[in-house]
């Protein structure tokens, strides 16, 4: 049943997103690497840029993992409330 709420409630698969962080850090460190190691400055940036980005990104995830089950329940957390709503009259 939808309530309207789940913007505002959902959940978001963290170990996933670590998994998926993971692999695009291994990648860009590889990019970066191998660009700077064929003499293409512009790709070794831009895959260097993207590893900073990936590094900060896997940051929050832990930062989110670590928080404990309001920000990665498992399966005894039980769903949230949805928000009261107020009905004009």
């Amino acid at each position: 049943m939808r309530t309207g709420s789940e913007p505002t409630t959902a959940r978001s698969a963290l170990r996933l997103r670590f998994w998926l962080s993971l692999w695009g850090l291994v990648w860009s460190v590889f990019g970066t690497a191998a660009f700077a190691l064929t003499g293409q400055i512009g790709w070794a940036v831009a895959c260097g840029v993207l590893w900073l980005v990936v590094t900060v990104d896997l940051a929050v995830i832990l930062r989110h993992i670590h928080q404990g089950p309001h920000f990665q329940p498992g399966p005894d957390v039980p769903p949230y409330r949805p928000p009261e709503t107020r009905r004009p009259g």
